[in-house]
């Protein structure tokens, strides 16, 4: 009885290998059917694919060239730019070296005029300072002379205590006496108190001194007493022009070797022919005499 149940068993068994065996080869037949299919399924959709991806890459192509144009184009465009911004920045770069070429200029022409404003204010201050050392100097000597005035000054009010009675007039004092001497000891005495026989240079001296004698018949200081007929004055400078008595007859001086000292009327005596002005008379004969001491004489070397 087992016996049959196993030859049952085997034959089921085997006939179960079998189906299976069947089935798997179904399952391979179908699998490589399908395979097959998709292969197939596959080469349809490349070659579909292909044909269908032949005109998209066309239009890729189209656009790439149109990119690479448009690239060209704004490579162009933007090279242009940077040859036009190149040319601005040399026009600017050239103005501005112009204006810095110029500005340097102008200055080179500023630092060259203050150079010059520079050495002449040096020369104006050398000037200025030699000037200063001259008024320093003439400052110094003005004071030297406000000193010596001042001294003369006191000399003078000493001297006008000793010479009382002398009349001032211009630039000179003058005495007249009251006495009567010759010529010689007229001048002595004018000689002793600084001063000498009146030297008449002008009308206006004569006319004050034909007003300060008056009548009187006064001595001046002029003499021929050296050489006849060069009259000179006391202080040794020779006669040119002046103011001999004239009466229309007589004409002076005409005393020859005898009378070789001069006097001055103002109003003649009777016996002298109304002869006004200087007449040559005998150097011994006694007159008054007027001495004059200039101012100069006053004032201290």
């Amino acid at each position: 009885m087992s016996g049959h149940v196993n030859d049952g068993m085997d034959k089921g068994s085997i006939m179960d290998s079998e189906d299976r065996i069947e089935k798997m080869v179904d399952i391979y037949v179908s699998a490589e059917a399908v395979r097959d299919m998709k292969h197939k399924d596959k080469e349809d959709f490349d070659t579909q694919t292909t044909k269908t991806q032949t005109p998209q890459h066309t239009g890729s192509d189209s656009v790439r060239i149109r990119s690479s144009r448009a690239a060209a184009v704004c490579l162009v465009l933007l090279c242009v730019l940077l040859l036009t911004a190149v040319i601005v920045l040399c026009v600017i770069f050239t103005q501005e070296r112009q204006q810095f070429i110029s500005k340097n200029e102008n200055l080179t022409s500023e630092r060259e005029q203050l150079k010059l404003k520079n050495t002449n204010l040096t020369n104006e201050r050398e000037q200025l300072m030699l000037k200063n050392t001259n008024l320093t100097n003439e400052r110094e000597q003005l004071m030297l002379k406000n000193t010596n005035l001042i001294n003369a000054r006191e000399q003078l009010r000493n001297e006008l205590q000793i010479y009382d009675g002398w009349t001032f007039y211009q630039s000179s004092f003058y005495y007249k006496s009251n006495e009567m001497k010759n010529w010689t000891e007229s001048r002595r005495y004018c000689t002793q108190r600084g001063a000498d026989l009146i030297s008449i240079n002008n009308r206006q001296e004569q006319d004050f001194v034909q007003n300060m004698s008056g009548a009187a018949i006064v001595y001046i200081g002029l003499t021929d007493i050296d050489v006849e007929g060069s009259w000179k004055w006391v202080d040794g400078s020779t006669l040119t022009s002046g103011f001999w008595a004239f009466n229309g007859q007589t004409t002076e001086p005409n005393g020859g070797r005898r009378e070789n000292c001069a006097v001055t009327v103002a109003k003649p005596p009777q016996e002298w022919l109304n002869l006004v002005g200087w007449l040559d008379v005998d150097c011994n004969r006694a007159y008054q005499w007027i001495c004059e001491k200039r101012i100069s004489q006053f004032i201290l070397p």
